[in-house]
């Protein structure tokens, strides 16, 4: 179980557009947790390379996984909330030797879904050019509870609170 008090964390993970950041800040202000979006840890390099439509590749990603993986580990409040792509397991792996309660929630969508959420948009630096990209590295995670993100934000936060126990404010 993951409640206020015991230093866990829950990363929602999933391509580009499935409602990482929308869910992780629904379950914070839901739970009483604290909300990171992994975004907000890249550096200006990364941002710069994916606006040209180049997709990361792991020399891009290890500091930025690695800078993750120490915010879990040093998280005060619990839960904490991280929406991260974590497309692959050895990059849920990085994260997950920061906070050893960490458990993944897989935000899935069919490309036609994730195409129609990215056209309609506006400020993200993720082209929907790298899609494809994004899919092809998608690992499908053992272990992590998956819920489809064809339904509202309440159904898809109602879910996760109730498959992991989380308290509620």
């Amino acid at each position: 179980m993951i409640s206020p008090g015991n230093s866990a964390a829950l990363v929602l993970m999933g391509v580009c557009g499935s409602g990482k950041s929308t869910i992780g800040i629904a379950l914070a202000r839901k739970c009483g947790g604290v909300f990171h979006d992994a975004d907000d840890f890249h550096p200006p390099a990364n941002i710069e390379k994916m606006k040209r439509g180049e997709p990361l590749d792991d020399d891009d990603r290890a500091p930025w996984l690695e800078r993750l993986a120490v915010l879990l580990s040093e998280a005060s409040e619990a839960p904490a909330f991280l929406a991260c792509s974590a497309l692959k397991a050895r990059y849920r792996d990085v994260l997950a030797s920061g906070c050893p309660d960490v458990r993944f929630v897989h935000l899935r969508g069919s490309p036609g879904l994730i195409l129609a959420r990215l056209r309609a948009r506006a400020g993200h630096f993720m082209p929907e050019s790298l899609i494809d990209s994004q899919f092809a590295a998608l690992e499908a995670p053992e272990g992590a509870f998956a819920v489809d993100i064809d339904q509202p934000v309440e159904v898809i936060v109602d879910a996760i609170i109730h498959h992991f126990k989380l308290s509620t404010q």
